[in-house]
């Protein structure tokens, strides 16, 4: 694992707290107590009606803060309590997977716990299918392992889904990170059909093929937002020409690789299919395709 670890201790440009730093200081060290911090802050539209929760149209746009400083800065905008205080369904920041995880992600960096993003599917949320999402890969110290941290799913959504693992060690057959999503379409042990977002009817291998760019992005310290498009990450094409096909092959084995963070990088950034450019396309909440230009140093 040597470098490893290393790499993913600070912060990158989209997690970085910015000036809501000396907020993350304070807050708990256990990583389940965490977990409870992030779910007191952000609310996931999806589940708003279990909860009996209305979230604005207007609201909507909070989806669209690709930025941890931003995030924190919404948060508090809307209520300025610590940290540590849940908010009221209302008061929260209306946020995903994504969200959930880029905030977990940024509060155990700035503890210099190593930890990263993942790009994946939840084997755990509708029986026989795979569903887009994201998750938070923290290093365990203590045992020298990385472990998968579901920062979403609070004490309601574990009852109603009937989690029966630790939310905070997800088994890596619950969470299927993209890489290996890819492989098993690739062999033949899973359908492209069975990959994507039930609730919008949206399924396939070109899902896969999306998410394991967005993978290799966040593990490149660019967490990018779950319908960002560039490259390779764009397109409904489950037929892709066999050098593009070649080269997802290999982006699959580094992401799951143990020791291989140079090939990682070099590979992200010698690849302009792959790269995040400078202008991405974002096909975010209301529809509207629109060009967005990513600008890491201002935000």
């Amino acid at each position: 694992m040597t470098g490893l670890p290393g790499y993913y201790e600070s912060q990158s440009p989209i997690s970085d707290p910015g000036g809501h730093a000396p907020a993350l200081d304070g807050l708990p060290t256990d990583i389940h107590e965490l977990c409870e911090v992030v779910q007191g802050l952000v609310a996931q539209p999806g589940w708003a009606l279990v909860y009996g929760w209305t979230i604005a149209k207007e609201r909507e746009e909070d989806l669209q803060l690709r930025f941890v400083s931003l995030m924190l800065e919404r948060i508090v905008e809307l209520d300025g309590s610590p940290l540590t205080t849940a908010r009221a369904p209302e008061k929260r920041l209306v946020g995903n997977c994504r969200d959930h995880t880029m905030l977990l992600c940024s509060m155990l960096r700035q503890k210099g716990v190593p930890a990263r993003a993942r790009c994946g599917f939840g084997a755990y949320f509708l029986p026989g299918k795979f569903e887009d999402h994201w998750v938070c890969e923290y290093w365990n110290a203590a045992e020298a392992r990385w472990q998968l941290a579901d920062a979403q799913l609070n004490a309601r959504q574990r009852d109603i889904l009937r989690i029966d693992f630790d939310t905070c060690d997800v088994p890596r057959d619950r969470f299927v990170v993209a890489g290996m999503a890819w492989q098993m379409c690739r062999r033949g042990d899973a359908d492209g059909d069975d990959f994507g977002l039930t609730p919008v009817n949206e399924q396939g291998l070109w899902w896969v093929r999306q998410n394991l760019v967005r993978d290799l992005a966040a593990l490149n310290k660019m967490e990018m937002l779950p319908w960002d498009g560039w490259g390779l990450a764009e397109g409904m094409e489950d037929e892709l020409p066999p050098d593009q096909v070649q080269l997802l092959d290999r982006v699959a084995t580094l992401t799951q690789a143990e020791d291989a963070l140079s090939d990682l990088r070099a590979t992200y950034e010698g690849d302009d299919r792959l790269r995040v450019p400078s202008v991405i396309r974002s096909n975010g909440p209301g529809g509207g395709r629109v060009v967005e230009v990513l600008t890491l140093e201002t935000r």
